[in-house]
């Protein structure tokens, strides 16, 4: 099999085009797709613990440090020790990453008008179902 006719080939390659079209629409404001996610999934009241973030984005909490480093540095989160478990820190969004949020979730809004003003319900329905079963699948898989 040519790996040009796997599945996974053509999962990818369709999410990084995705990704890359979000990095351009992110840049005009400042962030990257990844920042703008991120923000977006910060809960705005109850902030968002560090392994949630981590687990969101799909990083070990380690990894994620420097990112949260440079978003603190930039002035778009804080952190907190979390009041209920001082071993596990909370992250807040300050004004400006509220904003930058904001910006995140009108292109993100934008683009899925886009699609959907462009695939028919009947196969974005298609399309789902079968991302939920590629999934599943994988989920499932034992090699032998």
């Amino acid at each position: 099999m040519n790996h040009q006719e796997t599945i996974d080939y053509f999962l990818k390659v369709v999410w990084q085009t995705v990704a890359n079209r979000y990095n351009q629409l992110a840049s005009e404001f400042g962030i990257t797709q990844s920042i703008g996610y991120l923000l977006i999934n910060i809960d705005e009241h109850e902030g968002t613990t560090v392994s949630e973030v981590a687990g969101l984005l799909g990083l070990k909490s380690t990894s994620l440090s420097r990112m949260l480093i440079n978003l603190e540095e930039s002035g778009l989160i804080y952190r907190e020790s979390n009041k209920g478990d001082k071993r596990s820190v909370k992250i807040y969004l300050t004004p400006l990453g509220k904003e930058k949020r904001h910006l995140a979730r009108v292109v993100v809004r934008k683009f899925n008008d886009y699609l959907n003003d462009h695939i028919s319900e009947a196969d974005k329905q298609q399309l789902t179902d079968t991302l939920k079963k590629i999934n599943q699948l994988t989920i499932d898989y034992k090699p032998e």
